[in-house]
């Protein structure tokens, strides 16, 4: 099933807390994302039912293979396009808002071609 915005930044949440604190709790995401437990709650089972996550001992969130692969392409998305924002021009924090919004919505083809482009321009 494809991941509709919320459920990509729910992923892309558990995967940077896992990264900074190794284990992650569904009040970690609802912290973090400033969010209701019951709406963190919701998304989580929602995301199990779909296959993008487990909930291991102590009812850690683990992400699935399905779950981690989404989650890096999220981040991968969120990182390239905030550094290309920045190289032209835009400043810290708004590249980073805007590269959070535009990273679930831009097509894989336009993707890759800012990519290569940061790229040509870094080279």
């Amino acid at each position: 099933m494809a991941l509709q915005e919320s459920g990509e930044m729910y992923l892309e949440t558990i995967f940077l807390l896992s990264k900074a604190n190794g284990s992650v709790r569904a009040i970690d995401v609802a912290n973090y994302m400033g969010l209701s437990q019951a709406s963190v709650s919701r998304a989580v089972h929602l995301l199990r039912d779909d296959g993008y996550l487990e909930l291991g001992p102590s009812r850690r969130l683990l992400l699935t293979k399905s779950g981690m692969s989404a989650a890096k392409k999220v981040y991968d998305r969120h990182v390239i396009l905030s550094a290309f924002l920045k190289e032209i021009g835009v400043s810290d924090p708004v590249a980073s808002d805007d590269a959070c919004k535009l990273e679930h919505y831009m097509s894989d083809e336009t993707f890759r071609a800012i990519r290569r482009h940061l790229r040509t321009i870094r080279s």
